[in-house]
Formats: C-alpha cells, structure tokens, sequence
C-alpha cells in the first residue's frame, strides 16, 4: 500500500474535498487578516446556538448580529452574547432582528452564518450572496434541486465564499478512511453501506396554540401552510435557562424537511461520494427500498460502484462501511473497525463527539477560507452534489420507483414525472 503523508492529505483536502491541485484564489477584495470577521448568524434554534458558541471563540471574529422569527430565541442569544463579551472584556453591540434581511442590509457585517430549517436555505442563500456576503450554511445545502444549481450560481457570479456545515469532512478518523479508500488500500471498491435512516413522512402532529412571540407566517416563508406544533419549535426557558432537549420535528416531514435521507444524509452519502471522488458528478440510478428485489435505497454510479443505505452492524449506527476487495472500514462519529490493523487511523487522531456541533476545526477553516479569498474544505458545488444525491434518493422514494439521472446536466433522463420535482411551488410573494 503506497502511503501519504497525513500533512499532505489535510493540505489537499482544504483545496476542496480532498481535491488533487490547490484551488485558484477567488480575486475579491477581501478581509485584511489583520482585521476583524464581523458575523450575523440567520436561525438561533439549537444548532444556531452551537455554531454562536464555536465561532466566538475563535481568534479575530466577533459576532454582532442574529435573527429569528422566535422572540425568545433572539432574547437568549442576545443574553448569552452580551454576557460573554462583558466576561471577556470586549466592547462589542449585539444586535437582534425579526427579518433577516436587516442583517443583510449592513455593511458592517462580512459574511452570514445560516442555521434555519431547510426550506428557507435556497431563498437565503442567493440573496446572501448577492447581498456580497460570505456564507456558512447548514446541510442538507438545499430543499430542492433547483435552488442547489441557483445558489452555486449564485455564489459563483457574486465571487462568494460558501461553506457547508459538513463537519465529518474536518475530522481526522473521515479524513483517514478517505484517504486509505482513495490509494487503493482497500483495492477496488464493490461497494458502500452509509446508514443514516427513512425518507420524510406526512405531516401528522396535532395543532397547537401559537407561542404570542413566534411569527409563525414568516417561519413557514416560502413553505405552503402547515398548522403550529411546539415539536416543530422545541420550547426554551431563560429563567431557569433550559435549552432545546429535541431538535427540530421539521425535519422529518415532507412538507418541510428531507426526513433522515437528507438529515443524514447530508453526513455519510457526502463521505462516500468523497471517497469514491463523485464530489463533481454523482449517482446515475436510484432505486427506492421496496422496489423489486431491492430491499434498501440504492445508488448506481457510473463505473459500477453501488451504495446502499443499509446497516452495517446490529447497533445500527448511522456511519459508513467501505467493502474492498482486499479488506473493509466502517467509520463514523466515535466508532471505527477495519479488517486489518493497518487500516485503523493513529492514536489520538478521532475528534471527541461533543466537538461536532461546535465543529471548530470546520469553523476556523470557513473564517481562513474568507480571509485568503480561497475555496473551503467543502465549497458550494460539493455541498451541491451531496444535497442532490439525498433529494434524488426521497424522489425514487416517493414515485416507488427507479429513476435515472444525469449527472453533468443535472436532469433526468426521459422522465417528466421525476421532473416535477426538480424544484417544487413557492408560497405567493416569495421567489428564488
């Protein structure tokens, strides 16, 4: 097995998902790296928080801003922003808005961290960019197809730096199993399991009363109406302070969200694409549980390789499982096994769990990226394809049947049925 150096690894994969050439500085006048990164984070719901808390730390960034359509939720962040620049000794105004647009309508502020619900990226992320702002989103990128083509566009034609919040890219035990796949330690890859769960389900939670501080008709934005539940807005307290104990029910109704195909999905089909370096194409074929003989989701790609979406233990732990033909590695958050020790990543190189939602290492490579002008470990088009891989998945899934698609136009193949959902029908008043 022809080994390479860790350094020379982690330095091609900041070149944009384990790319094989540096990536070209994006020529924009950019922020002095003397100069402080000024930050409006868009969604103070529980992932919100933990981004506040891990882009805080970080040298030479101040956070100045967030929005929310949840009065309580801007309170807490206010609070607990002010507290920890005064326990600091900084002199830094914290500002909070109903409409995000009023962090976009500042000059003062370089770049938008967007943790909103799904359904709300595509809209926020074209007109963050043409607002001239840099951008940390979430995954799943997108909610649909067509705004993952508008919002690379987008991001391209305004000279945008647009990272996605795939943390697993940053963490060393991914990195690793990235690596041994890509030489050939595992010889020919037949084939890939990536667990990470169901499509979305129809909306079935009963109506509840609207919290008197929540704009419920600006949460539901471009989204056709759906009634209230506190399972979609888990309740908080200031005093006693008491965080979200669930995330967000949303996400795993079709109204609203991708269910676990693009919650985790999001996760470990990106780290097979990865892998398998799909990061600029993607799957050819999808074919839904159920169909025929096929008893889990499967991907086809191009030269053979399938992934399925299948366990690969009895814990059913939502990882990936790369199967060789001389030897195998399961790996995701805390968990790694190998059919030979040599396959296993040095001691003292796997991220802790908590570490996730704070992601530093992720963070400060988003912070670098807007400094040098330079694309992120991983860029728009990445988050892109990943995003699209998981919605074709819930689209074979919802017609009950395979469809074929083309990854270099991004369309698919002799199918106007699957076209319908290429993109899906705002609400009036809201547009792309």
């Amino acid at each position: 097995m022809r080994r390479i150096s860790r350094r020379r690894f982690i330095r091609t994969s900041f070149a944009g998902a384990a790319g094989l050439s540096v990536l070209p500085l994006i020529q924009r006048c950019g922020v002095p790296a003397n100069d402080v990164i000024t930050l409006g984070i868009i969604g103070l719901g529980r992932q919100g928080m933990y981004l506040m808390q891990g882009f805080r730390g970080i040298e030479g960034v101040r956070i100045v801003a967030g929005a929310d359509v949840y009065g309580i939720k801007r309170d807490r962040f206010e609070k607990r922003m002010n507290d920890y620049y005064n326990e600091t000794g900084q002199d830094v105004e914290v500002v909070t808005y109903e409409h995000y647009h009023h962090i976009l309508d500042r000059d003062d502020i370089d770049a938008v961290i967007i943790a909103t619900p799904d359904h709300w990226h595509g809209i926020m992320g074209v007109e963050s960019c043409r607002a001239g702002k840099d951008i940390y989103m979430e995954k799943p990128l997108t909610f649909t197809i067509k705004e993952g083509v508008e919002l690379v566009r987008a991001v391209r034609n305004n000279n945008i730096i647009l990272a996605t919040g795939s943390q697993q890219r940053s963490d060393a035990a991914f990195q690793h199993a990235v690596e041994l796949v890509r030489n050939g330690a595992l010889g020919r890859i037949e084939k890939a399991h990536a667990h990470v769960g169901g499509p979305p389900v129809p909306y079935d939670l009963p109506e509840e009363t609207l919290p008197a501080d929540l704009n419920w008709d600006l949460w539901l934005g471009p989204n056709p109406y759906v009634h209230y539940n506190h399972e979609l807005n888990p309740p908080i307290s200031l005093d006693p302070p008491q965080d979200e104990t669930i995330w967000g029910a949303w996400r795993w109704y079709k109204e609203m969200g991708g269910g676990f195909t693009t919650d985790w999905g999001a996760h470990m089909f990106d780290i097979v694409q990865w892998a398998l370096d799909k990061d600029n194409s993607g799957p050819v074929r999808i074919i839904p549980a159920g169909y025929g003989e096929y008893k889990f989701l499967t991907y086809e790609f191009r030269d053979g390789t399938v992934m399925t979406e299948e366990p690969f233990d009895e814990a059913m732990t939502k990882g990936v499982k790369f199967i060789g033909s001389e030897g195998f590695i399961e790996v995701s958050r805390g968990h790694y096994v190998a059919s030979d020790p040599d396959f296993m990543p040095p001691e003292g190189e796997r991220e802790d769990a908590p570490a996730y939602e704070i992601g530093i290492p992720h963070l400060v490579n988003f912070i670098e990226s807007v400094r040098l002008r330079r694309d992120p470990v991983v860029p728009v088009e990445v988050g892109h394809r990943t995003a699209t891989t998981c919605t074709l998945g819930n689209i074979a899934y919802e017609l009950m049947r395979p469809v074929n698609w083309d990854p270099a136009s991004e369309s698919f193949i002799d199918d106007p049925e699957a076209e319908q959902h290429y993109h899906r029908d705002y609400r009036a008043g809201y547009t792309l």
